[in-house]
């Protein structure tokens, strides 16, 4: 297959960002994709409606003239959440989830939920007016490994949260190994799951064998190439619980190239190119549409976009940007580590 038409994708898991990076970083996403669900965990976070609705204002300014793009917005879970107001926001369609950081668990979430029992009335009216929870699945406890603290979330946290409010809607975002997808697919439809670009693409080979590479270095962190693979089943088998989250999430250079470097891959500007390349890999062209463009839509019951685009697999690499100026500094983009050679355009 040389040229495939798709609806127009969603990515449901992204980090935009403020100020002038914002501005440098949202077109790339813009120009692909309809709508995404955009993250929090700013600074200071997004924890009311009124945080909501003041960043989306702030995002609108920034999308150049021309560009099509709803964000959907979400809340910062603390203990502190007054469920009223998390109500208010999602019954007025300013609010589309709620984001459950674990405290200390990645890139600003020191704010996050520390004892899980605080924050059951909040979820559980979430539970009964149909919200969506957006769960970070990792553990914190320093006695976990960093390549475990998933599976242990599971167990400890998530499953128990399941059993406890079983009519909550959850999304387990930027799933990344074996157990994680076999968890999801155990579960009924008010059980969904994010894959991003990258962790179909690397393993953590990536960020340590030959010398640490700290553009590869996201969290959670890739795995092991077992989990890989299976992340690759789950994307590309049609299974309507699992659809894209880029988890596309930009830092400066200096805030990655350091001592103590920031956890976080910036992959919009080709993430769409290379995840044609690896569902052309897998054999699963056909299925690429139902990944992008449907599954997310159909959990978060939203219409699928109208518009379309179109991915051409060319002779010759397609060059994407390796760095975007940002006028804080720049940004480096993923690096696929293999040639590209799918491109994008609206038709």
């Amino acid at each position: 297959m040389k040229k495939l038409t798709i609806r127009r994708p969603d990515d449901w898991h992204l980090h935009l960002r403020d100020g002038a990076v914002l501005k440098a970083v949202l077109p790339y996403t813009a120009a692909h994709f309809g709508r995404a669900i955009v993250m929090p965990n700013l600074v200071p976070p997004v924890v009311t409606c009124a945080d909501a609705e003041a960043y989306r204002r702030r995002i609108m300014a920034a999308l150049p003239e021309g560009l099509d793009f709803t964000p959907l917005m979400t809340l910062y879970l603390t203990e502190e959440t007054d469920a009223a107001d998390v109500e208010a926001g999602f019954r007025d369609g300013l609010v589309t989830a709620v984001k459950l950081y674990p405290a200390g668990a990645t890139t600003n979430s020191q704010s996050g939920v520390r004892d899980i029992a605080r924050v059951y009335p909040v979820l559980e009216r979430m539970a009964e007016i149909g919200m969506p929870l957006c769960v970070h699945g990792e553990v914190t406890d320093p006695r976990i490994d960093i390549f475990d603290r998933e599976a242990v979330f599971i167990e400890t946290v998530l499953d128990p949260l399941r059993r406890r409010i079983p009519g909550l809607r959850v999304v387990m975002e930027h799933v990344t190994t074996r157990e994680g997808v076999d968890y999801v697919r155990a579960q009924d439809g008010t059980m969904g799951a994010t894959i991003t670009t990258h962790h179909l693409m690397i393993n953590r080979n990536a960020i340590l064998a030959g010398g640490i590479r700290p553009h590869y270095y996201c969290l959670p962190v890739a795995k092991r190439e077992e989990h890989r693979l299976a992340l690759r089943r789950a994307a590309t088998s049609g299974d309507a619980r699992f659809f894209l989250g880029t988890d596309s999430a930009p830092h400066v250079d200096p805030l990655k190239e350091c001592a103590c470097g920031c956890a976080g891959i910036f992959s919009a500007p080709n993430t769409l190119s290379c995840l044609a390349h690896v569902f052309e890999e897998e054999g699963a062209l056909d299925r690429l549409e139902a990944f992008t463009s449907l599954n997310g839509p159909g959990f978060y019951r939203l219409p699928p976009n109208e518009q379309h685009v179109t991915l051409e697999r060319r002779d010759a690499p397609v060059a994407f940007p390796a760095k975007v100026e940002t006028g804080e500094g720049t940004v480096t983009v993923f690096d696929p580590m293999t040639p590209i050679f799918w491109s994008v355009s609206m038709p």
